[in-house]
């Protein structure tokens, strides 16, 4: 067995998700180390650095601007990629937070979150999986969270999406693996990133996060590539419906 063979990526091309920054960015980039070539979707035009990042690795490289608060614009858009390239990989990373007292959260602004997080995600997901159905074979990647299984403080909207984005990961993977296609996610944990700035700067909850996690730092956007790396390769071909957490060790804390 060639291990090397089993994770490389070489023939195929990834869609990633909310590429420009954070955690999108880091897996954009290392797909595209593993071979992949990459489809870079941002909700603006502005993926000039992300893109000089990823085709420094070899990969060829394609740019998707869609704003996924609108998950209606979704299957034009995919229809149009698809027409030109296939999709072997798809990487549901885009994702929006907001922080508001639960009792005072606007029904505009907790549609939004749920708009951009679970509907655009299960909108891509229909569109790009279709194709992998008819193939026999895929990758769905779906970017949760940690509060996929807690409760949070504040952002009762981004909790609710992602407890449902990793429902949603079991529900597909139920009708889709025995066809070839897998269905899986990652939970990062606290990792640095532009949606976790504001507790990273907090002289109360940054120390009392950081304490709790058993590696002792918050994660990097480059803690979760090996993962997106092994969901997206031949590696996983047997792991179906499974939600990966890469925290540090907060949950077994």
């Amino acid at each position: 067995m060639d291990v090397a063979e089993l994770f490389s990526l070489r023939g195929r091309t990834a869609l990633v998700t909310g590429a420009r920054t954070g955690i999108g960015r880091a897996v954009a980039i290392g797909l595209g180390a593993a071979g992949a070539d990459v489809v870079l979707l941002g909700r603006t035009d502005d993926l000039d650095e992300v893109e000089t990042e990823v085709r420094a690795t070899g990969a060829d490289t394609t740019r998707l601007v869609l704003d996924l608060s609108d998950p209606d614009a979704v299957r034009p858009a995919i229809t149009s990629l698809l027409a030109k390239r296939q999709i072997d990989v798809l990487v549901n990373n885009a994702g929006m937070i907001h922080r508001e007292p639960a009792a005072e959260l606007g029904l505009d602004q907790w549609r939004r979150v749920l708009s951009v997080n679970l509907d655009s995600a299960f909108a891509l997901a229909q569109a790009v999986g279709r194709p992998m159905l008819a193939r026999g074979r895929g990758k769905i990647i779906n970017i949760a969270s940690l509060l996929s299984f807690q409760g949070g403080i504040l952002v009762s909207g981004y909790t609710a999406s992602k407890h449902a984005l990793a429902g949603l990961t079991k529900a597909l993977s139920n009708e889709w693996a025995e066809r070839g296609v897998q269905v899986n996610a990652i939970a990062p944990g606290y990792i640095r990133t532009n949606n976790t700035a504001p507790l990273l700067v907090d002289p109360v909850r940054e120390p009392a996060i950081r304490s709790r996690i058993p590696a002792g730092r918050w994660g990097e956007p480059g803690d979760v590539v090996g993962a997106a790396v092994f969901l997206a390769s031949s590696a996983s071909d047997y792991v179906n419906g499974h939600t990966l957490v890469v925290d540090g060790g907060w949950l077994g804390r």
